[in-house]
């Protein structure tokens, strides 16, 4: 891009493929910009100018500045970035431009740890929605094994993957014992990603301190909510986001959903306090979702439901590896999409045997008010809906 070019870009002003900056001051802000520029339609990052289209110059040595600019390129962002950049003196100080081109990957760009699109003239963060259609364009998928790049293996909780080794039966305290990092990687919680290790998602929603902290994983949780009456379009009396690794989000949801209330029944002339529905059956249906959701959908939450007259259990994705809902009520052999979340969820005493949960869940219901669960598979999400005690409704 030529100086002429740039010039015309001034007179137009700033707009969605157009930056100014009065100088380099900030590298993050600068950083924001090129990585918005690169997730969205490319454009030009224009230094020496300020917001009223004036030239004030930059005042910096010429070639620090194109030093500075040229070495961020290369590690300011996630992955170095393709563009091209150059510069003009004017009377009042240098005018230095960078010229970034839309860019393709196996997923969006970052700056400082967190994906930046543009907005108009402005660089935001995307929305949920946005980020998911971000992901869908640069063709991301992922699975339990796919690296999450922003966190390191100092974000895994290292106490407690051993506490999980020795509920394997495995001796984390005899001798000779692997290093973490071998450990680590042999156990599948980290890969390498070039010459950089980084937590895989399993890794992350197994043993990360933050499971939720991360662009690609802030809606791998378990939404909360009760309804006044029996659909969504009543009123909601109460939300909760059960957040955690995989096992917490299981036990914060359930413990959520008993903070609900109990009812009365009465068997002969003894009065019982009972739950809404018996923990078992909905800590099956919460286990499997959570085990076998759909990671390759970012932009989507595990849902527990709670309306007047029943109880839904949500999870993004269809039934995995071409398992219909024939051979899930007949209890068939599973075929898990996770295999080491599925596992990890066995080790933790929540998924009891593998393939009995639905036989469990109906087992649990017909003894609880004689009603059967139902399960609908949609290549969207799979829902499982048990029906509330008529006492209780």
């Amino acid at each position: 891009m030529e100086w002429l070019d740039i010039l015309k870009r001034i007179e137009a002003g700033e707009n969605r493929r157009t930056e100014f900056k009065r100088g380099l001051g900030d590298l993050s802000a600068v950083g924001r910009a090129i990585c918005a520029f690169a997730n969205t339609e490319g454009g030009v990052l224009i230094l020496g100018v300020d917001d009223a289209r004036e030239i004030t110059g930059v005042k910096e040595d010429a070639e620090k500045v194109q030093e500075r600019l040229i070495s961020f390129l290369h590690t300011g962002c996630s992955t170095p970035v393709s563009a091209q950049s150059g510069r003009h003196k004017d009377p009042k100080g240098w005018i230095h431009w960078i010229e970034v081109p839309r860019q393709r990957g196996f997923e969006p760009l970052r700056c400082d740890g967190r994906v930046w699109v543009r907005r108009e003239r402005s660089s935001v963060e995307p929305s949920p929605g946005e980020l998911q259609e971000l992901y869908n364009v640069f063709g991301y998928i992922l699975t339990e094994e796919r690296t999450i790049q922003p966190a390191t293996p100092g974000h895994i909780d290292l106490e407690g993957f051993r506490e999980y080794l020795r509920a394997m039966g495995l001796d984390t305290h005899g001798e000779p014992q692997p290093n973490d990092v071998d450990d680590l990687r042999n156990r599948g919680v980290v890969a390498e990603l070039g010459d950089t290790l980084h937590p895989t998602l399993y890794g992350v929603l197994a043993f990360g301190k933050e499971p939720q902290r991360y662009p690609q994983t802030g809606n791998f949780r378990i939404e909360c909510a009760a309804h006044g009456g029996d659909d969504r379009a009543s009123q909601v009396l109460q939300v909760s986001d059960a957040r955690g690794t995989l096992d917490e989000q299981v036990r914060r949801a359930v413990g959520w959903f008993s903070g609900l209330g109990r009812f009365e029944s009465y068997r002969g002339m003894i009065r019982e306090d009972r739950l809404l529905l018996p923990e078992k059956a909905l800590r099956e249906a919460l286990v499997n979702a959570v085990a076998h959701r759909d990671y390759a959908i970012t932009g989507s939450k595990i849902l527990l439901e709670v309306f007047s007259g029943h109880v839904d259990v949500t999870s993004p994705g269809g039934l995995p590896n071409h398992m219909t809902v024939e051979s899930v009520r007949a209890g068939a052999h599973p075929r898990s999409r996770n295999e080491l979340m599925a596992n990890y969820m066995v080790v933790k005493g929540l998924m009891e045997q593998r393939g009995r949960g639905w036989p469990v869940m109906r087992k649990t219901m017909r003894e609880f008010n004689g009603s059967e669960p139902e399960i609908v598979a949609e290549t969207t999400h799979v829902r499982v809906t048990f029906q509330l005690d008529p006492v209780s409704a």
